[in-house]
């Protein structure tokens, strides 16, 4: 086990202010967590001084590091919170913890056998079962698994188109878009290439790490992370951009590797974006143009997810669908929604989780908006399972807005 960098972490900044203590929303649903300062700078001082000392309500930290958004002295709660863990704690993980946290392992098994899989897990003898033994709970809709993985579409379908576009790009699929949800996937190839660039994936892609890190599995991360970094950095030393249609797996590469894992990033540099900051930029440069459908309407509410809030990059997403000549954008209340990973499918956090997305439900419910636009697909879980709105990534709000063909000839002259 690598030794947790306490430097990057940064405790003895803390200035006692107690301002994260009003922004954790654990703490407003369980009294017993002792919140952010008091588990994380407050807690390392006495840790240091005893190594014994340990809180076990550690484990009810969300990770969703809104304490650091609102931290004016730049401390790294979170982190100081989960190196703890690892390092005083030594976790354990169950078999129901390393089965979720596991995502490229069950996703290549499940693949295989979608249909069976999804209707099987739809079952209520089955929930039952994994509630009484597995302990997820049996109220949680449990996610689809595609029979196609995109990595399969990718390599038949758009790879040998992709070398014709002068400017390339690089993209971190991820876990989601590879076993759960290839659409989203195609929807970013599609967009990219309308645009004018051509998409490559990475030599070699592991989950990113951030259930493993939830799961106290941090060598298993740590492995990950070290492949993730050597091709992310590859790509980037050819000049790609590499960009991601999640919001945890940007936050966990570019902040958890080095401030949680000690693993060292600096190949990747500014190299990895975000698809929906990127798609504004090259627009809003002129170095991208793009022709939007007539009659295009929608009326959308958008929800920051917290790891978005914390990389400060919200602001480009909600650009982006205001450039949209027909879109009513609402923008909702600052809210965590309670999942955060796999957290929100254990059946001791399920009705805390719930508690704490209840204030982002019912805004979205006041709002009635045709559909909610959000860049974490857990967020999009459970959005979708606690109110019944359809959640949708800002790549495929965009791309079901423009004219692909006029989009694609205006770029032709770009390239």
């Amino acid at each position: 086990m690598q030794e947790n960098n306490i430097s990057l972490n940064n405790f003895e900044q803390c200035v006692k202010c107690a301002i994260c203590t009003d922004f954790c929303p654990v703490m407003k649903v369980l009294p017993a967590y002792p919140g952010p300062k008091k588990a994380g700078p407050d807690g390392e001082r006495l840790r240091m001084m005893d190594a014994a000392f340990f809180d076990a309500n550690l484990k009810y930290c969300l990770n969703c590091k809104r304490c650091e958004q609102a931290c004016p002295s730049g401390v790294r709660i979170a982190d100081i919170i989960h190196s703890a863990r690892e390092k005083y704690a030594h976790p354990h993980p169950s078999l129901r913890d390393a089965m979720l946290a596991s995502t490229d392992f069950m996703g290549s098994v499940a693949s295989p056998l979608a249909p069976v899989v999804n209707a099987t897990l739809g079952l209520g003898a089955t929930k039952a079962v994994l509630d009484g033994v597995m302990k997820i709970d049996s109220h949680r809709t449990l996610p689809k698994y595609s029979a196609r993985k995109f990595t399969s579409w990718f390599k038949k379908e758009a790879a040998p188109l992709q070398d014709k576009f002068p400017r390339q790009v690089s993209y971190f699929h991820g876990c989601y878009v590879n076993y759960n949800y290839p659409q989203l996937g195609k929807d970013f190839v599609r967009l990219l290439n309308a645009l004018g660039y051509g998409v490559q994936l990475l030599d070699k892609e592991k989950c990113c790490g951030v259930a493993m890190i939830s799961a106290g599995m941090f060598d298993a991360a740590r492995k990950n992370a070290a492949v993730n970094v050597a091709s992310i950095g590859d790509a980037a030393s050819q000049g790609r951009k590499v960009l991601a249609t999640s919001s945890t797996c940007v936050l966990t590469m570019k902040d958890e590797y080095p401030g949680i894992l000690g693993v060292d990033n600096s190949a990747i540099g500014d190299a990895m974006s975000f698809a929906a900051r990127f798609v504004f930029e090259e627009i809003e440069s002129g170095r991208a143009k793009v022709a939007f459908k007539e009659g295009w309407r929608a009326r959308a509410a958008y929800h920051v997810p917290c790891h978005m809030e914390r990389l400060g990059w919200g602001i480009f997403t909600r650009r982006l669908m205001e450039m949209i000549p027909g879109m009513d954008l609402i923008m909702l209340d600052s809210n965590c929604c309670g999942i955060s990973g796999t957290y929100g499918f254990k059946k001791e956090n399920f009705e805390r989780s719930q508690q704490i997305g209840a204030p982002l439900f019912d805004n979205i419910v006041k709002v009635a908006p045709e559909f909610v636009v959000c860049e974490c697909e857990t967020c999009k879980w459970q959005i979708e399972m606690s109110t019944g709105y359809k959640v949708k990534n800002p790549v495929s709000v965009f791309l079901d807005a423009i004219d692909i063909e006029a989009t694609a000839a205006l770029n032709v002259s770009l390239n």
